[in-house]
């Protein structure tokens, strides 16, 4: 049987981990925020699963060895964002404007007609946010997705608000462009 999940708040297991080195405090921690850590970084990786969970472990290791570098400036989550970036930043295949090669699709092209309508229009925004560059991916994931305000995901990807903005309005752009070519 599993014990409870903690009701402290994240600056108190925060402190519990500093002070006391309390592992499952920090257990807690990721608990906690490794979905929005893993949504985040899947949608990153166009839809490859194992190289997103790589970066999510590569990101709370990375959170716990840094845990004292933790101001709470920013919320917590959006402390781990910004890790989780960095962490997919330097870890991208190939060149970081370079996008990804889209995910296929499991069912195959001569069965692609027989999946659900939903299911191809989330296959088609998986493609189209594949085929962005990572910065304007992840500008457009923080502010939609995880629905970080514009001032909020210029600090998690360490840009100038206006900056984030133009990756944001570029991407939306071309995702428009590329779901009206969709068939």
């Amino acid at each position: 049987m599993s014990s409870p999940p903690d009701t402290a708040s994240d600056a108190e297991l925060i402190s519990r981990v500093l002070l006391r080195d309390d592992r499952r405090a920090f257990g807690e921690l990721v608990a906690r925020h490794q979905s929005a850590v893993r949504g985040l970084l899947r949608r990153l990786t166009g839809g490859d699963l194992a190289w997103a969970d790589d970066l999510a472990q590569e990101t709370f290791l990375r959170a716990y060895r840094g845990l004292r570098g933790y101001r709470g400036g920013a919320k917590f989550s959006s402390w781990l964002y910004r890790i989780a970036c960095n962490v997919f930043f330097s870890r991208d295949r190939g060149s970081r404007d370079a996008p990804l090669e889209p995910p296929p699709l499991e069912a195959g092209d001569a069965e692609e007609a027989a999946l659900p309508d939903l299911l191809l229009e989330r296959y088609d925004l998986e493609r189209a946010l594949a085929s962005l560059k990572p910065r304007e991916r992840a500008a457009l994931v923080l502010t939609y997705a995880n629905e970080l305000t514009h001032e909020e995901a210029a600090v998690v990807l360490d840009c100038p608000l206006g900056t984030l903005k133009t990756h944001v309005a570029r991407a939306k752009e071309k995702l428009r462009r590329q779901l009206e070519e969709t068939p």
